[in-house]
Formats: C-alpha cells, structure tokens, sequence
C-alpha cells in the first residue's frame, strides 16, 4: 500500500539514558532498535507508529504486562501514562550485550496476577 507508514522501521539504533531509572541503556546488538531500558523496562512515546519518531505526545511509558506471542516471543505491553495510549514491544532478552532483566519482567507479570485477584 504506498503512503502506508505501518512498514516504517527505526533505522538509527543508538543508546540513551533512561528518563524513568537513570540508567545508561545500550544500542541491541541484533540489528534491531532498543525502544525501552532493559532495567526497568519504561519507555518513551516517541512513535505513532515502530520507529517513525512521529509522537508529539512524550510521555513515559510504564510497562504494565508480559505476553507470549506465537511468532515474535515475549512482549511487553506499554501504557503511555500521559495520553493511556496502549503499545507492544519485543523484549531484549536475548540480546548479548544488554538483556533485559528477567527480574523486572517477573515484577510486571506479578503486578498483573495482584491486580487481577484484588478485582
């Protein structure tokens, strides 16, 4: 479909300082484009669509949930705290020079399962 941005790519895959827990987060090694710290898994609205760097919104992103997805594996579901808009993103788990933590990934899995038994 042309015009259709839904195919667009990050194409600079660079590091940053995380906004939410300070720490210095590390461009993946796989070819692909870190959009989250691997340490406590926030990130940043800054795409309407993956990698465009579209989004006037800005807000921080918590990490609210951890699906399993058939073919791209584990996801981490973002809520924008600013606009609520709802995001998926892949985990880094398998990246070799900064995964992310499989103990922050438990942390939101459990903050899940609380939630869904204090309903």
């Amino acid at each position: 479909m042309a015009g259709d941005n839904r195919r667009f790519r990050c194409v600079r895959n660079v590091g940053f300082v995380c906004e939410h827990c300070g720490a210095r987060v590390a461009p993946v090694a796989n070819g692909s484009c870190r959009n989250h710290c691997p340490e406590c898994l926030w990130s940043k609205h800054i795409d309407d669509v993956p990698g465009d760097r579209a989004s006037r919104c800005g807000g921080m992103m918590e990490c609210v949930a951890v699906e399993q997805d058939a073919r791209r594996g584990w996801m981490l579901v973002h809520r924008c705290t600013r606009c609520g808009a709802l995001r998926r993103n892949r985990a880094a788990l398998d990246d070799p020079r900064q995964p992310d933590r499989i103990q922050a990934l438990v942390r939101v899995t459990r903050k899940g399962c609380r939630e869904i038994h204090d309903s």
